[in-house]
Parts: structure tokens; sequence; C-alpha cells
């Protein structure tokens, strides 16, 4: 399955009197920025975007210039602000798709660095037995049960996730399976999306927090 090849990444909060960037991912030397919420633009060094100024492009990071200043941004970082004060309290998550059409980002579950890929069609965030280990979950405290899967009917544990974070939106509380299969990716089910409303256009995802 080809996908971006950085994982993507962004969210913003506006912030009265600033502007905020954070980098969504690295297509080879092009650097995939989304400035103040707008739709997510690929652009290589020395191009500029919304007064942002792309001065380098090295593998899941990127080097830009804003109102004069330099700023290192790295994929799965919070938005930097310049011209105000601090990001804080994130609402809003904008997510471009992959090839295949695939939504991959870069995340956090409990403080620890994920990969996440959306999927609708999962009742709760999922992961596999050894993600769950990395992550020092102790699934095996959790809820015994079971799922169907491709391969018939397998035993999961449900259990509950302090936080899932994406930038700087962390949402706490959230309900997970851990399942005994192999998985790329931690898959961002409805326990977490069904935290916000969620809007499609063409490739681009945005999520909207609702509480």
């Amino acid at each position: 399955m080809r996908l971006l090849c950085a994982a993507l990444l962004a969210l913003t909060t506006s912030v009265a009197g600033a502007q905020t960037v954070a980098l969504q991912g690295t297509l080879g030397s092009k650097a995939l920025l989304i400035v103040d919420g707008s739709a997510p633009k690929s652009l290589g060094a020395g191009e500029t975007h919304q007064g942002v100024k792309v001065l380098s492009v090295t593998g899941d990071q990127a080097v830009v210039e804003i109102a004069g200043k330099r700023v290192a941004l790295r994929v799965g970082d919070a938005p930097a602000s310049v011209g105000g004060a601090p990001v804080q309290g994130g609402k809003r998550i904008v997510l471009a798709a992959g090839t295949g059409g695939h939504f991959v980002t870069a995340g956090q579950i409990n403080g620890k660095s994920v990969q996440f890929m959306v999927d609708t069609g999962a009742t709760a965030v999922a992961m596999t037995v050894s993600e769950a280990q990395r992550l020092g979950i102790d699934y095996r405290k959790g809820t015994i049960g079971q799922a169907g899967t491709a391969n018939g009917v397998v035993q999961i544990w449900t259990v509950k996730l302090a936080s899932v974070r994406i930038g700087d939106v962390e949402i706490y509380d959230v309900d997970a399976a851990v399942v005994p299969a192999s998985m790329p990716y931690v898959l961002l089910g409805n326990s977490f999306l069904g935290r916000f409303q969620m809007r499609r256009d063409n490739d681009t995802m945005v999520l909207e927090r609702r509480y």
C-alpha cells in the first residue's frame, strides 16, 4: 500500500494576531504546509505561500521563514505560532489523502508517538498486541471479547486510553481494541472520530471538535 512518504498531519487553531503554520508531511523535496487552516499546500525551497517561505526540506523536517523569523517544523509537532500567543486547545484537524485515498497522520497515544490511519468503519481505535506492548498498555487487564476478521473470529481486549493526541488536539478516555493481528498502522476509529464533526472535500478531511 503506497501512501504519502511522510505521516500526514495538520491541525490549526486561529489566535488573534497570530499566524499558525504546521508541517503536514513531505513529498520528496517539497513540504506540505497548512497555513492558518488553509488546504495543504505543496511548496519547495524558495517558494512562498500566504507569507510563509520554505527555506529547506530534509526528511520529515522543514525550515520556513515566517514574519522574518526562521522556524523549524517537524511532522507530528503542534503548529508554530508567530505574531501572537501560543496555540492552545486545538479544535480542528485537517488531513490530506495519500495515494489510494487513505488518510494517515502522526499522533500520540498516552504521550507516545504512533502512526494512525483513519478508518470510519472501525468502532474504536484499534491496534496490534505488539503496538500495545510498545506503548506500555497492559491490555490483558482489559475486557475480553471477540471480533470477526478476514481470518475468522479472534479474541480481542477492550481497553481505555488515557489520551489520544493529534497535534494539539487531545481527546481523553478513548475506547480502544487490541487485536492479535498484523497492521501497519493504528486504526483511528469512531471512539475518536465520533468526538468530531467530519467533513470531506475531495482529498481533504476536516475534523471539527464537537466537545
